[in-house]
């Protein structure tokens, strides 16, 4: 089975064109042979600023990248649904579902070995576990623990 950026190439007729083409538009973007040639970790990004729950993704991603760095991958970050409760429509398990969709779509779509899913509450987690579990990837999933608390507190709910 292929891994890395060899893994689900485009169906040009021709995957020596298509390996080409991919390592061609991601050279682009500065990375090298040696990091091209290096097993792949998709890192999910829920990041949004409707999210609170997800205030602080972004570090969590960059610890997440070094680590993956460190140990001889090649960590590629990736977008996904964020869903914050309180700006929820029409509601948040609707949006649960459709969260796990895109997520298990992009896990299959972008060529990578294993993931690594952010999340932060009991929407956005669940979500991300289905979708890895259904992509069937080796994966490890992070909770962080919402920046809400504090919001909470000062708001005396």
């Amino acid at each position: 089975m292929a891994d890395g950026l060899r893994k689900g190439l485009t169906s040009y007729g021709d995957a020596g064109f298509s390996l080409f083409l991919r390592k061609a538009f991601i050279k682009a973007m500065g990375y090298s042979d040696d990091a091209l040639n290096r097993p792949i970790v998709g890192i999910t990004n829920t990041h949004s600023d409707y999210n609170p729950c997800h205030g602080n993704v972004p570090q969590i991603i960059e610890a997440v990248k070094r680590g993956v760095m460190l140990a001889g991958a090649m960590p590629m970050v990736f977008p996904t649904i964020s869903i914050a409760e309180s700006f929820a429509f029409p509601t948040s398990m609707y949006l649960r579902n459709l969260m796990a969709m895109d997520t298990e779509e992009m896990i299959r779509a972008q060529p990578m070995d294993s993931v690594v899913v952010v999340g932060g509450c009991d929407k956005t987690l669940p979500a991300q576990i289905m979708a890895a579990v259904s992509a069937d990837l080796p994966r490890l999933s992070l909770f962080r623990w919402g920046r809400w608390w504090s919001g909470i507190t000062r708001a005396r709910c």
